[in-house]
């Protein structure tokens, strides 16, 4: 704010230009009041001038509260301020978080705008305490979403700017809270590069994305991995184990510290129409926020994979369509998939459609309370061609549910790589099979020994269910059965002659090469 006037508020106005000497006399051009007055004092004097609040109101309280300056709450510009407030969030919080003020008995509480709901100011209060700096961009979202009147300009890239603190949104709030957690990732190997997200696992640097951001969609084990942070830092990273069956990966970040987790949500409780919100760094914009709904739940998908491990023995047989032309695949954050790939992986996920293109790869699909529900990992092309070129988002993207996520990762930190189920038989699309009746995944063979024929699954068997998840396709099985761990035991409904019947399968480990 320029200090041309005394820019005094309201009942302090004492516009009438007066001597040095403060005789009252009219200094000499007041009558000219159309040439503006000059500078008089700097910003800094100028708020200095400002008088104090009234002893014992909620405005003093506040201050002396939360260490704010004592301003009175006055909506003016920080002493020095060469920029508008509403700067994005930046540098880290001090150690004393800022709190709600409350007003003492006895002393009325100032009227405030009522604008969102209290979930907000609970996920608001959340994200500045969760990680101290990294959850609300420290003193910035103190000061000004907890009526402070000071702002700190933020140090490199911006990450969630708000204009109005006083009428932020749900999304808003969510987008604070999860922001943190979610990072930018550079892989480059020989000459070839691209660009995913990832989420944060830990403070001190475990970071889990797709095996196709890490390793170039196979191309390369050794990749040159750069990561870097919402609020700017620049992190060198290596690959603590990949897991190409369902695409994800751990790096972990070289001497990392005070990084703020994602919290992790219960994706099976997930309802379709639930709101999502998508936060990655597509077409390497980082801390890009989208918005949508849980479009479908238990939807499987089959992906072109450079990097996809041998399928064991469980397989699909051909049924006339080539696994080219599948019209899902990842979204490459250079743009375009580098080459044909030969092989393909099917795995279960979350339909939305928030907003996912090329870079969202390995970044956050979070819940309205911004726990994460998904780990994203492909999208869909209208032209469902994989020759080079790739569309954006047309509003089909696809995410990897976080209780499987969670079960990898988990299993990639403690022991460098992860197990998946085998079910040792040959499947195929029951809808293709003469005569069907039902959809489902249509037994061709079940392998001696294997853990479907020790169940008691036979040739000509549909399986319909597992683990109570309906099953229509070859592919929904191989994807619900690669989604568990090696040995896990699983309820499988299948009809035979017509009646329907149900076992228990344990499965058998999938070779990891």
């Amino acid at each position: 704010m320029s200090d041309t006037t005394d820019n005094r508020p309201e009942g302090n106005d004492n516009s009438r230009p007066t001597d040095p000497q403060n005789t009252g006399a009219q200094t000499p051009g007041a009558q000219n009041a159309g040439i503006p007055p000059m500078p008089t004092r700097s910003p800094a004097a100028a708020a200095a001038a400002w008088p104090p609040p009234a002893p014992n109101t909620a405005a003093s309280q506040h201050g002396a509260n939360t260490g704010a300056p004592q301003h009175g709450g006055y909506a003016s510009a920080p002493s020095g301020a060469t920029s508008p407030t509403g700067q994005a969030f930046g540098p880290g919080a001090t150690a004393t978080h800022p709190t709600m003020a409350l007003p003492h008995d006895g002393a009325p509480a100032a009227p405030r705008k009522r604008s969102a709901a209290p979930r907000v100011a609970a996920l608001l209060v959340a994200a500045a305490l969760v990680g101290g700096a990294a959850g609300l961009g420290g003193t910035y979202a103190g000061l000004n979403l907890w009526g402070g009147s000071s702002t700190t300009a933020a140090a490199g890239p911006s990450a969630i700017t708000v204009n109005n603190p006083d009428d932020v949104n749900n999304t808003s709030a969510v987008a604070a809270k999860v922001v943190p957690s979610v990072v930018t990732i550079s892989a480059t190997g020989g000459s070839s590069g691209g660009t995913g997200s990832g989420v944060v696992l830990s403070s001190d640097g475990y970071v889990l994305t797709n095996t196709h951001v890490v390793t170039l969609d196979g191309q390369t084990g050794n990749a040159t991995i750069s990561v870097t942070t919402s609020d700017g830092k620049v992190y060198k990273a290596t690959v603590v184990g990949t897991d190409p069956t369902y695409d994800l990966a751990v790096i972990k970040l070289e001497n990392a510290s005070g990084l703020t987790p994602i919290e992790w949500a219960d994706s099976s409780k997930l309802n379709v129409g639930d709101n999502t919100i998508a936060v990655g760094a597509p077409l390497d914009l980082p801390n890009t926020v989208t918005t949508g709904i849980v479009s479908a739940l238990n939807r499987s998908i089959q992906v072109a994979s450079s990097a996809a491990p041998s399928d064991g023995s469980d397989s699909q047989q051909d049924q006339g369509q080539g696994e080219g032309e599948s019209p899902f695949r990842f979204d490459f954050g250079q743009g375009q998939q580098q080459q044909s790939a030969s092989q393909t992986i099917k795995i279960a996920v979350i339909q939305t459609d928030a907003a996912i293109n090329p870079g969202n790869s390995g970044g956050a699909l979070v819940d309205s309370d911004g726990k994460l529900i998904g780990i994203n990992v492909a999208i869909a092309s209208a032209g469902g061609s994989s020759s080079g070129g790739q569309s954006g988002n047309i509003g089909v993207g696809f995410s990897i549910p976080s209780d499987i996520a969670k079960r990898i990762s988990t299993e990639i930190i403690d022991n460098g790589s992860a197990t998946h189920g085998l079910l040792g038989a040959s499947v195929q699309d029951a809808a293709s099979i003469q005569g069907a009746t039902t959809t489902g995944a249509y037994v061709a063979e079940a392998q001696s020994g294997g853990a479907a024929a020790s169940a008691g699954l036979a040739k000509g068997d549909v399986i319909t269910k597992f683990n109570g998840v309906p099953i229509t396709n070859s592919i929904d099985l191989t994807a619900q059965v690669r989604a568990l761990a090696a040995g896990s035991k699983a309820e499988v409904t299948y009809n035979r002659n017509g009646q329907e019947k149900t076992v228990e399968v344990t499965l058998g480990s999938m070779p990891t090469s």
